[in-house]
Formats: structure tokens, C-alpha cells, sequence
């Protein structure tokens, strides 16, 4: 179907040539499908927790229940190893996990968060592990279909929509809020998992040389032998510790966004129309031109670039809660975010799927994204509480200062001047072949 809809299409202009690849067309969807239900989680259940009268700290603890994006590594062998239907591992669970995640986030807006706080953390907390387990397959599935020269537009094109995702709860939900019942609110919010449904149903499984373990014993143990023995120990807890580190002060600064915009006297329906329209375009034009500026320099060079303005993105914040209430400020401040903080992210979910092996893709990328939501869960547990004790803006001049280490570890693993992202890429497959054969 797909196909013949690109035939029937003339010849595409030489920029948007490169977009209009049916892989890179799939990564529209991904990265939409993976975003929406974190945000759920992360903006529209704070901010409905927050208009019923529930206190800061114990939204921040809401940010446990998190802790399945932290240890998806766990289960990822089960779904590297095993598929629930003759649709391929990839789509069979990028398919269950969707079903099953448009019930439990439309059941959420039908509980009373006065009275039913615990039962709102245990949903969130399932819905949580369903969005994880569903990370796994779409991160494989993703790896394997784009070709390593591919990689930082085809996950720049997937972090663009996965930051675009933010705008339905983030901006859509907040606005019907002012109008209609929280529990119609989270129907309509679950209904849009519909899309990425139906890209599973359109797409096809990868067909890749992919290696399928023969056990459960070796899906557990061989993904991790690979990735030691090619970087060697102190190398990968370099790399290890960089993955912690890169994305740690923005995951705080963004954590209790939306109740500071609501305690600075922000209505829910202005953060709804500033987020989608400051928001929207510059996440859009820095996809596409981080996408297409890592073609060119490739992936260490974005790194250090879009890591800097993601930084200074931070400090917008402080400068908010400093002015207060006004809307120019907010729209500067949303915009320069997605902006910068969706160019860092997109060149280092780039590097991440770079360091993976293309034989043991599921798992080895379900522990490294485990390893960068560590922050995103524990760290931002303690959002609210430091808020309270600091204030908003020594906040985020602490949440700029603890994103330095992360950028100073840029030396040691993507150093500036390194070689070509094609080079690495070509040493990389030819290690990792090697360490298939010696495996096999």
C-alpha cells in the first residue's frame, strides 16, 4: 500500500528527498507512539493531580512510578527471544502493549485523586511498564530497519515526533480540561494510541540478519559479553556513565514543568495554546535540521552542539520564574526548550543506538534507555522536595549546573574531532560481526 502511494508521487524536492523514505516515514510513527504515553504520565497526570488540590511533594514521588523505564533491561530477553504471534517479534509486542495501554490510560480520568491516590499510582505504574515494554520493541525495530548511515535523521525524525507527542497531553488535554470532565479528557488523550496501532498494522517486521538467541539463558548473558568485550570494561563505564549523566539536568528542569507554569498563575488553557504553538514549530525545524546537520558532521559533533544549547535551554526557566506570569516569556522559554533540549536528545538517542550491536539490538538498547530514565525516575522524585526547600529558580541553576559532568564526559566518548560517524559506524559492524562469529 505504502509502496504504491510513493510510486503515484513525483520526483520530491532534493531536501525532502531524504525524509520521504518509507523507513524514515515509520519513524514518524515510532517516535509518536513512544513519546504519548510518557507524557501522560510525566505532564497531564501532574497537572490533573495538581488542579485537584494534591501537594508538590507528592507529585514528585508520582515520578516513581517510573522505575519500569529503569528496568525494562530485565524483561527485554523475553521479548528478544520469544514472539506472541506470526506478526514478528517486533510488531507482535509493539501491538499488545498499545491495546492494552489505551485501557489503562482511558480508565485513569474515571478515578478520584482525592480518594484514590494510591489506585491512580498503581495504573500509572502498569501503564508505566506497558510504555517501557513497548520502548523495547520499538527501539529494536527501529535499529534494525535504518541503515547505519541512517541513524541520526532516521532518530531525529523519531525524537521530533516523540517531543511533538508531548502536544496532545501537554497542550490538547489541558485545554478540553477547562471544558469538559477529566475522565472524557483521558479518553480522548488515549485515542490518539490509535495512530501508532495502525502503523504497526501497515508496517512489515524487519528483515534483518538479526541474531535470534537459541535460549532464554543466552538472550540474558550474551548481549552483555558483547558489549564489554568490544569496548572493554573501563571504555563501556565511560560510555555507561555518560548515557547517566548527558540527560540528567534536563529530565529534572522538565520534570514539574507544568505545575510551575501553573503556580507562576498560568490558566490550563494558556499553557495549552503557548505549548502548541511555541512548541510545535521549533520542534519540528530543529528535527529536520538536526537530522540533516548530523548527516554532515555526524553524531559526536551534534553531541557537543545541541548538548550546549540544550544547557542554556534550561536557564530559560530560571528566567521565567523570575519574570512571573507572562505569555511572551512562556512562548520564548517552551519554544528554545523544544528547540534545544530536542536537538540534544535526538543526537543522543543517535549515539545510543550507534553503540548498540545489531545482534543483540532489543536488549543492549532496553539497558542503555534504562540507563538514561535512572535520572528521569529517581532523580526527579526529589523535584518537588528541592523546589520547596530552594525555590524555583535556584532550581534550575541547579539543574544547569549537574548537566555540566555529562558534557564534560563528551572527551572521553564522542571527542570532537574523532572520526567520521561512517568510519566508527563501519569499525563498529566489523567488531560486532566478529564477535557474532565468535559467539556462534
Amino acid at each position: 500500500m505504502l509502496d504504491n502511494f510513493y510510486q503515484r508521487m513525483g520526483p520530491a524536492p532534493k531536501w525532502l528527498a531524504p525524509f520521504l523514505h518509507r523507513r524514515l516515514l515509520i519513524c514518524l510513527f515510532t517516535g509518536f507512539a513512544s513519546g504519548l504515553p510518557l507524557f501522560i504520565l510525566y505532564q497531564l497526570v501532574p497537572a490533573w493531580l495538581r488542579s485537584e488540590g494534591v501537594g508538590l511533594k507528592e507529585i514528585g514521588f508520582f515520578a516513581l512510578v517510573g522505575i519500569p523505564y529503569t528496568w525494562k533491561f530485565v524483561w527485554s530477553p523475553l521479548m528478544d527471544r520469544y514472539a506472541p504471534s506470526n506478526m514478528g517479534r517486533r510488531r507482535s509486542w509493539m501491538l499488545i502493549t498499545q491495546i492494552l495501554m489505551l485501557a489503562s490510560i482511558g480508565y485513569l480520568g474515571f478515578l478520584n485523586p482525592k480518594t484514590q491516590l494510591s489506585e491512580i499510582a498503581i495504573l500509572c505504574a502498569i501503564t508505566a511498564f506497558l510504555s517501557a515494554s513497548l520502548d523495547i520493541s520499538i527501539d529494536a525495530f527501529r535499529r534494525e530497519i535504518l541503515p547505519d548511515r541512517e541513524l541520526g535523521l532516521g532518530n531525529s525524525i523519531h525524537v521530533t515526533t516523540y517531543r511533538i507527542a508531548s502536544l496532545i497531553p501537554g497542550s490538547l488535554s489541558l485545554i478540553l480540561a477547562d471544558h469538559y470532565a477529566w475522565d472524557l479528557v483521558f479518553i480522548i488523550t488515549a485515542a490518539f494510541l490509535s495512530l501508532g496501532i495502525l502503523m504497526v498494522l501497515f508496517s512489515d517486521e524487519p528483515e534483518v540478519n538479526s541474531h535470534r538467541p537459541l535460549t532464554l539463558k543466552a538472550a540474558i548473558t550474551e548481549p552483555f559479553q558483547e558489549f564489554f568485550g568490544r569496548h572493554g570494561v573501563k571504555s563501556a563505564l565511560w560510555i555507561l556513565s555518560f548515557m547517566f549523566l548527558y540527560k540528567i539536568g534536563d529530565s529534572m528542569a522538565t520534570a514539574l514543568s507544568t505545575p510551575f507554569y501553573l503556580d507562576l498563575g498560568f490558566s490550563k488553557t494558556e499553557i495549552g495554546l503557548v505549548a502548541k504553538h511555541a512548541a510545535l514549530w521549533p520542534a519540528i525545524f530543529g528535527g529536520i535540521f538536526g537530522g540533516i546537520l548530523m548527516l554532515r558532521i555526524g553524531i559526536n559533533k551534534a553531541l557537543w552542539l545541541f548538548g550546549g544549547a540544550q544547557i542554556v535551554s534550561i536557564l530559560g526557566f530560571a528566567l521565567l520564574a523570575e519574570i512571573g506570569h507572562n505569555l511572551w516569556v512562556l512562548a520564548l522559554v517552551i519554544g528554545f526548550e523544544y528547540l534545544g533540549v530536542g536537538l540534544g536528545t535526538a543526537a543522543f538517542v543517535a549515539f545510543i543506538a550507534r553503540t548498540t550491536s545489531p545482534a543483540y539490538t532489543a536488549t543492549q538498547l532496553a539497558l542503555f534507555t534504562a540507563l538514561t530514565a535512572l535520572p528521569r525516575t529517581f532523580a526527579n522524585a526529589t523535584t518537588g522536595i528541592i523546589v520547596e526547600n530552594m525555590g524555583w529558580t535556584n532550581f534550575y541553576l541547579f539543574c544547569t549546573a549537574i548537566a555540566v559532568p555529562g558534557m564534560l564526559l563528551l572527551f572521553k566518548v564522542a571527542p570532537w574531532n574523532e572520526q567520521t560517524m561512517d568510519q566508527e559506524a563501519a569499525s563498529e559492524k566489523a567488531t560486532s560481526q566478529s564477535a557474532i562469529r565468535q559467539n556462534q
